[in-house]
């Protein structure tokens, strides 16, 4: 009988769960050898912003020159996006091999003290950054924080993004306990870097950081405006501010012209991605919870002012989309209700009562490609008369499915 194919092996442990603590992940980086003593990190959590703090830092260090690992979840299509060396995705050969180097370590590990995939996930980005030489590495936090597999590197300094509710079933019922769980990347003689908080989260960031020792630099400004950005929206100014702090803090500092390129040339799939659709314009947009959701819709109105889109809606069940639904409606001149190619997805039937009928146009469809079929048909020309932008919106998983769609393929299964 053949044997798993690696990739599939590896993506079959995602039914193993999640188990915070580092106790496995340090088991397991010590049985590779443990490489992730080799790297030099700039660690980055919050919960929302920090994927694109991190493609902003990543960016800017390769325009300085360095040769950078970055990592980050979920992906949206392949597999390989999590793990980028010098801006590339890492190679299909590299991962394979990388994985059964893991195979290899877990040889024998009794069932219920096997490394969970994320575990895995991480010390595999670890391991292939040692082999290819990455002079530093940008690493985006899972899950929190304290217990996250990724808090095992070595970091010459970190940053927090704004923190707001979300994954409160493993990281606190308010505010104040996630924001602690966050603060747990914080290290003695370590600089961190925080971006602008609600004033509860302020306080136990800065707690942790004086009880732990780690100088602290408050982000309270926005980057210039006049300093061209890759990325869309007033926020992903703040973003970049942060990214740039945490450079400084990690004690590098890149000329301003390879600053000016970074920042200009950065590219971070799935967040106000533009697409043009039969001559249409399609945005795609991965916010899924209520904070990021309500800076989408600044975002729209930063770029468009009044305009209002068609609306293709989806989201997980978990994500409390009723709230996320009532932040968009206002945008929409039809929404499109569909349903996200996961287990954990919402019922859009239970969904289309929230738009007021007569107000706005509501229509409900099985699938994603049932649902680009309806709103862009076959046409390959560009209209005579300019019609709404289409916003696409509520989930990665989402984002990611339409990607796959346009690029002809199937999305490796991911986890949110």
């Amino acid at each position: 009988m053949p044997s798993v194919p690696p990739l599939k092996w590896l993506m079959e442990t995602q039914s193993r769960g999640v188990h915070p603590g580092l106790e496995r992940m340090e088991r397991l980086l010590a049985a590779l050898g443990d490489p992730q003593k080799s790297l030099r990190c700039l660690h980055v959590a919050g919960t929302n912003g920090k994927g694109s703090v991190c493609a902003f830092a990543d960016s800017v260090l390769r325009a300085a020159g360095h040769r950078t690992g970055l990592y980050t979840s979920p992906h949206l299509v392949d597999f390989a996006e999590r793990i980028r060396i010098d801006g590339a995705n890492a190679s299909s050969a590299d991962i394979e091999a990388g994985i059964m180097r893991l195979q290899e370590a877990t040889s024998g590990w009794g069932e219920g003290n096997e490394p969970t995939f994320f575990e895995l996930v991480t010390a595999l980005a670890f391991d292939l950054f040692v082999r290819a030489g990455c002079a530093l590495v940008v690493i985006e936090t899972g899950l929190g924080g304290r217990l996250d597999a990724t808090n095992t590197a070595p970091k010459l300094a970190c940053a927090i993004t704004p923190v707001a509710l979300d994954h409160t079933e493993w990281l606190g019922k308010t505010l104040s306990e996630i924001a602690r769980e966050k603060a747990g990347i914080f290290r003695s003689g370590i600089p961190a870097v925080i971006a602008p908080q609600e004033p509860e989260v302020e306080a136990v960031l800065s707690e942790v950081a004086w009880e732990k020792g780690a100088p602290l630099t408050h982000v309270r400004e926005s980057l210039a405006t006049e300093i061209p950005l890759g990325l869309a929206g007033s926020h992903q100014r703040l973003n970049a501010a942060v990214a740039l702090a945490m450079i400084s803090a990690a004690g590098y500092d890149p000329a301003p012209e390879a600053v000016e390129k970074g920042l200009a040339e950065v590219a971070w799939p799935g967040r106000f991605q533009r697409l043009f659709i039969g001559g249409r314009e399609l945005i795609l947009d991965g916010a899924h919870n209520l904070h990021a959701m309500r800076r989408l819709v600044a975002t729209w109105r930063e770029e468009y002012g009044d305009r209002r889109c068609t609306l293709m809606f989806g989201a997980l069940a978990d994500k409390d989309p009723a709230a996320l639904l009532a932040e968009l409606l206002p945008l929409a001149e039809k929404v499109v209700l569909v349903r996200v190619d996961s287990p954990r997805a919402s019922d859009p039937a239970s969904l289309e009562s929230l738009v007021a009928p007569g107000k706005t146009a509501v229509h409900r469809v099985h699938t994603l490609s049932q649902a680009f079929r309806e709103v862009f048909g076959s046409e390959k020309t560009v209209p005579k008369t300019p019609r709404s932008p289409v916003l696409l919106t509520g989930s990665l998983f989402l984002v990611g499915e339409a990607l796959s769609l346009f690029s002809g393929g199937e999305s490796v299964p991911r986890t949110q």
